[in-house]
């Protein structure tokens, strides 16, 4: 993350129960989507973000107060005046760790976690959009699989956990490791969906089969 501004520190920000403003403020794709632009790009104003977005600047200065009032964004005294007003991230992540939280307030989580997905969704179309003018390189790092397993609860949260683990090994996306990151280095969003299917029955035709269930190959 670029932050263009010292201080502007990378922090993580958890949605705790049993206040629900975070979440209700996270729960609109726009939301989602322009503190992501903040984290990705640093500081910016409503009318440059909307305009990445296609949306109208009125909207995304009303979306960013919203946030701001809820702590997630805030304004960037050093850089705004009188005519434009320049805002940035507060954190660097959002974590939703408290798995009981669904439960307690499902309407907000469930907006919230819509929104995410939808915002997953643009990300992964922006990047196929993008496929085919990125270097032969990068092509060849692009991946998209599937993979059906059959676990159990356990199982299911061990594999998580292996996961972040091995992702834990590689480079985060903070401005300290852009700075000393090696030539090439670009950024890569991976995200991870761990999808229980179960309206799935215990049996099948189907073969045994280790491949992914669909994917694609960049070539």
């Amino acid at each position: 993350m670029k932050t263009g501004s010292g201080l502007n520190r990378p922090k993580r920000v958890t949605i705790q129960p049993p206040s629900t403003k975070g979440l209700r403020a996270l729960a609109h794709p726009v939301r989602v989507q322009l503190v992501g632009l903040l984290r990705k790009y640093g500081p910016s104003t409503a009318t440059r973000l909307a305009e990445r977005l296609g949306v109208n600047s009125g909207t995304a200065s009303y979306h960013l107060r919203q946030l701001g009032a809820a702590g997630f964004v805030e304004e960037d005294a050093e850089r705004g005046n009188a005519r434009e007003r320049w805002w940035r991230s507060v954190h660097q992540m959002t974590e939703l760790n408290d798995r009981g939280l669904a439960d307690r307030e499902p309407e907000a989580t469930q907006a919230y976690l819509q929104s995410v997905a939808a915002t997953y969704t643009m990300r992964a179309q922006q990047a196929l959009n993008e496929l085919q003018t990125m270097s032969r390189t990068w092509r060849d790092a692009f991946d998209m699989s599937d993979w059906a397993l059959r676990l159990t609860p356990e199982e299911a949260i061990s594999l998580r956990q292996e996961l972040r683990a091995v992702l834990a090994r590689y480079r985060r996306d903070t401005p300290e490791a852009a700075a000393s990151a090696p030539e090439g280095a670009e950024r890569v969003a991976v995200i991870t969906h761990l999808l229980p299917e179960l309206d799935t029955p215990a049996t099948s035709d189907a073969q045994p089969n280790s491949e992914p269930a669909t994917g694609t190959v960049a070539s």
